[in-house]
This record gives structure tokens, C-alpha cells and sequence, in this order.
């Protein structure tokens, strides 16, 4: 049986961090292990991204030298980067398009080849008015079962589970005394629930993550400052090595978040590293934490303290196994291969009964009444 040949793909990073960033920056370090792991299963990637080159991408190609990303959250930068990105394409020749990014799927309507999107954030409301708007123009890729339900209606062609390379996390069975908080200093974060929880068990708390937009620094002066006390330290952004670090010493990780949260990527990198995550149970947080074995799961959060105190009592290894098991890059670049393949069959008309179906347009014929 001959094997499938390799697929020619332009993947298209955010602008706003290098791939791999440096620290902050979860969708940039997601397209790092997948791009690393297509161009390992033999398939020519052409990168497009900011920065500097920092995977194995057969071709970089960058819309910006240095990312912007102090003007994270701005319109225009990313305007900027999918306007390039268009130019870029038309130079290329390619099987597909993998968009990351939230503009660029405007342009693939009419576009030559497929446009996979993988959704990296809500598709509730205006977000998911958006991706209807661009029909199947599209394949959309969720991360989650819990995301795709906020929108079963879209055109979602797959769901694979975002991973990392699992070597990359050092193992770490003995644990500190500190519970740690890792991720953006934002309302929706739950920030200030990880410090009442971790005083509330009796655990010094490091709080490393970004606070730079206004939204950010705006919630820190009004609910994590007057919490602040000794046994809170603000560690900043942390970058690869440090934030490896923070992971395998801490003796859990908090995840207290107040919405939907699509997956998560802090909990698997956690658990990669022995340590087991304590979580309010909301988005794809049951999906990603096996409760009572890899962390615990909380639905209110005066509950949290007693379950950082019990999640001492986890098994390090059991934490590590899970995402060995079910969130190493390798089980996520099969699963956009499977898509990649599934999206490029020709989706040629075929008569069953008196129906003709052709997809993925949908195109539907009614059912002709027989001859007389």
C-alpha cells in the first residue's frame, strides 16, 4: 500500500509573540509543537509568523522583525500581519492553509487551496456570528468538546486537543511549599480566588503571569493589590525555563477560572512536570484534568483551599502519565493530519438512493417521486 505523500501547508502564526515565544504566549508555543511535529512526519511547512525563526519549518517568513507585542489586543497590528500573509500566499504553492490567527480567515473565500482555522478562543456570540458568516469557506478545528458545544452549529471538521512535547517538561516528584499561579493577570483569570485559596490553605502563592493591558492592570490595583500580603510574591512573566521551573517546585497549580475557558494549555504543562492542578470546574477543565487523580475540580470557590490541601496527596507520576497519554504533541500533529487529509479528499457528488449529497457545501437534492 503506498503511503500518503507529504502535504505542502503554510501555517499561520499570530504576530504578536515569536514561535516558540519566549515567555508568554500559548497559541505560539502550540504552533511550535505542531509545526515541528508535521515537519518530523515528513510534510513542508512554510511558517509565517513575527520574529525570528525558532522552529523547523522548512521556510520562515516574517510580517513582522520584531513581534508587537506591547500593542497585544490592538486591531491593526494583526490587519497589518494578514495583508502580508496574503501577499506571502500568492508566492506560494501550497496544499493548505492553517490559520491561527482571527482576521486571516477573511481571506479564504476564493482562495485556491483549503483554509483550516483552528479556534483558539469563545465562539459564543459575536465570535461565533463571525465564523457563520464565513460558512464553508472554512474548516474549523476545535480544542476543545466543551468549546464546540458553545457553537455545534459551525463548520468544525475535527477536534484535537492542543499538547506539548512532554521531554521538554522536567519531571519533578519532590514539591515545595508554595501553590502557583501561572497565566494572564485578567479578571476572567481568577487571580485574586488563587490567593484567598492558597492563604485559605495555609501555602505561600507565586503569581507569574503577564499585566499589561489596561484591563489587567485595572483589575490587579482593584482586586489583587489590597490582597497582597507575605506570603504572595509577584513574580512577573516567566519565560520557558523559568516557567518550567515554577511548575515542577510548585505543590499545585490553581486554576480558578470564572468563564468558559476553551482548554487551558498551564494545566497539561503542569501536569507534564508531576503537579496537580486545582481548578473550578468551567469550560474544558473536566476535560483536561482527571479529578481525583491528576488535580480536583471545584464548583464553588470556598471549596478551593481544602482541595490544594488535598491535592498534596496526588500522585506526581499519575499527573505525568495522563499527559503522556493524552496531551504529547505527537497525538496532536496525528490529529491535524487526520484533518489536513479528511479536508483535501476531493469531495466529489455521489448518488445514494435518490439523494445526490456533495459536502462539505451541502448541497442537498430532494428526493424525486418515482415515474409513473
Amino acid at each position: 500500500m503506498t503511503s500518503p505523500r507529504p502535504l505542502r501547508i503554510a501555517m499561520i502564526a499570530p504576530p504578536w509573540f515569536t514561535v516558540p515565544p519566549q515567555g508568554y504566549g500559548g497559541v505560539e508555543n502550540m504552533c511550535a509543537d505542531l509545526v515541528d511535529g508535521l515537519v518530523g512526519r515528513g510534510h513542508e511547512v512554510t511558517l509565517i509568523g513575527a520574529g525570528m525563526p525558532g522552529t523547523k519549518a522548512g521556510r520562515f517568513v516574517p510580517t513582522y522583525l520584531e513581534p508587537p507585542s506591547g500593542r497585544l489586543g490592538e486591531p491593526l497590528p494583526e490587519v497589518l500581519h494578514t495583508a502580508a500573509v496574503a501577499r506571502i500566499l500568492a508566492s506560494l504553492d501550497v496544499d493548505l492553509v492553517h490559520d491561527h490567527t482571527l482576521a486571516g480567515p477573511l481571506l479564504a473565500r476564493g482562495r485556491a487551496v483549503p483554509t483550516v482555522v483552528t479556534m483558539h478562543g469563545p465562539v459564543a456570540d459575536e465570535p461565533g456570528e463571525y465564523y457563520r458568516q464565513l460558512g464553508d469557506t472554512i474548516s474549523l478545528v476545535a480544542i476543545s468538546a466543551a468549546q464546540r458545544r458553545a457553537a455545534p452549529d459551525l463548520a468544525w471538521r475535527g477536534t484535537v486537543h492542543n499538547a506539548v512535547d512532554v521531554t521538554s517538561f522536567p519531571f519533578r516528584a519532590d514539591k515545595d511549599e508554595m501553590v502557583l499561579f501561572l497565566g494572564r493577570l485578567h479578571p476572567d483569570k481568577g487571580v485574586h480566588l488563587a490567593i484567598d485559596a492558597a492563604r485559605g490553605a495555609g501555602l505561600p502563592l507565586v503569581i507569574a503571569g503577564k499585566c499589561s493591558e489596561p484591563v489587567e492592570l485595572e483589575y490587579f490595583r482593584a482586586f489583587v493589590e489590597p490582597r497582597l500580603g507575605p506570603d504572595v510574591t509577584i513574580f512577573g512573566p516567566a519565560d520557558a525555563a523559568q516557567k518550567r521551573d515554577l511548575l515542577g517546585r510548585a505543590t499545585a497549580l490553581v486554576f480558578p477560572i470564572l468563564w468558559e475557558e476553551p482548554f487551558g494549555m498551564v494545566m497539561i504543562e503542569a501536569m507534564a512536570c508531576g503537579t496537580p492542578v486545582v481548578a473550578l470546574r468551567r469550560g474544558a477543565v473536566p476535560e483536561v484534568v482527571v479529578d481525583g487523580v491528576t488535580g480536583l475540580l471545584c464548583d464553588d470557590p470556598r471549596d478551593l483551599p481544602a482541595a490544594i490541601t488535598a491535592a498534596r496527596d496526588l500522585s506526581p507520576r499519575a499527573c505525568r502519565a495522563h499527559v503522556e497519554s493524552h496531551f504529547d504533541a505527537a497525538s496532536m500533529v496525528a490529529g491535524y493530519e487526520a484533518v489536513y487529509r479528511e479536508v483535501l479528499v476531493p469531495r466529489m457528488p455521489t448518488r445514494r438512493d435518490d439523494v445526490l449529497v456533495a459536502s462539505p457545501r451541502r448541497i442537498r437534492r430532494s428526493q424525486t417521486p418515482a415515474a409513473a
